[in-house]
């Protein structure tokens, strides 16, 4: 079939690498344009965009895809089928009736639960136990168009972000290239989302990454995992030179108890409003992570420190 991909972040590489494999003519890709990155902030193409050019493939960048230059440009493609990964642009009536057979999206949740832009991290911070990954068709609401298939993936008590983001890319390839040979099959179906049970998965605001000591355990190790690596849950502590920015990478639910943001012993476990966690892997600001011996060895920490 004649496809084009819309996609950006390393999420959605798998997808286009087995679509290309599969045989499918790629007529396009569309990502997001280059940004200013690193300390040279020099241009950063996206990971979709670096992909398609070592195939040869036509990148297009557009700021928007709403003025109708742009919907010609995409029309005049002639796309049996468009693929959306993560794009991260709003794709308006036009752009979506475009392919003969429609837009196909890969979407990182079981829907209708978590619905918008972080539904990873959103499932780790509620603590579902598990998720998924679902091919649907894209229609002009928010992730609420019909689903044509799913794959369930448990999360383990201590899985991170990364870790379920990567088990997502590679699960959602295979199911979209399944959905793809299906739909070139005829035999693609597609299911209304059930009206019950829809939440929504806003973007991760900055102000949400801070530790509160003070909450639960069960509740500060979800967000711990459901944050890392990136943008980071974050406490502060005094390392000798005043109040530092710290990120817990990793962590287990550990026992003990004490005055919330208390180290109750050597091996970096933190007590909490209720129960504690144990800190596994952090990293200081400007440093590379650290497992958390190395912390507290090198910063001299000993039981009773307080964290902010």
């Amino acid at each position: 079939m004649r496809v084009v991909f819309m996609g950006t972040p390393d999420f959605a590489v798998p997808t286009l690498s087995e679509i290309i494999g599969q045989g499918h003519e790629v007529v396009a890709v569309y990502t997001r344009a280059p940004k200013p990155a690193g300390r040279g902030m020099a241009e950063q193409k996206t990971p979709v965009h670096r992909l398609a050019e070592r195939f040869g493939i036509p990148v297009f960048t557009p700021r928007t895809l709403r003025d109708a230059p742009a919907q010609e440009v995409f029309a005049s493609l002639g796309a049996d089928v468009a693929v959306v990964v993560a794009y991260g642009l709003i794709l308006p009536g036009p752009v979506l009736e475009a392919p003969g057979l429609g837009c196909l999206n890969l979407h990182g949740s079981l829907l209708p639960r978590w619905r918008g832009a972080a539904p990873i991290q959103r499932a780790i911070m509620a603590g579902d136990a598990e998720t998924g990954v679902m091919v649907m068709k894209m229609d002009e609401g928010l992730d609420t168009g019909p689903v044509a298939m799913a794959e369930t993936i448990p999360i383990g008590p201590d899985m991170t972000a990364l870790e379920l983001h990567d088990r997502m890319a590679v699960l959602g390839a295979d199911l979209m290239v399944r959905a793809l040979a299906a739909l070139e099959r005829g035999s693609l179906g597609f299911s209304p989302q059930l009206a019950a049970g829809v939440t929504y998965a806003a973007k991760i605001d900055k102000a949400e990454a801070r530790i509160d000591w003070a909450r639960p355990a069960a509740e500060v190790h979800n967000l711990i995992r459901g944050l890392s690596p990136f943008p980071g849950a974050w406490f502060e502590a005094d390392l000798g030179r005043g109040p530092e920015r710290v990120k817990a990478l990793r962590s287990v639910r550990a026992a003990g108890s004490g005055p919330a943001g208390t180290m109750l012993d050597s091996d970096l476990t933190i007590a909490c409003g209720e129960g504690s966690v144990r800190l596994a892997e952090v990293q200081r600001a400007g440093a590379k992570p650290m497992k958390a011996a190395d912390f507290v060895n090198g910063a001299r920490l000993a039981a009773g420190a307080r964290f902010g």
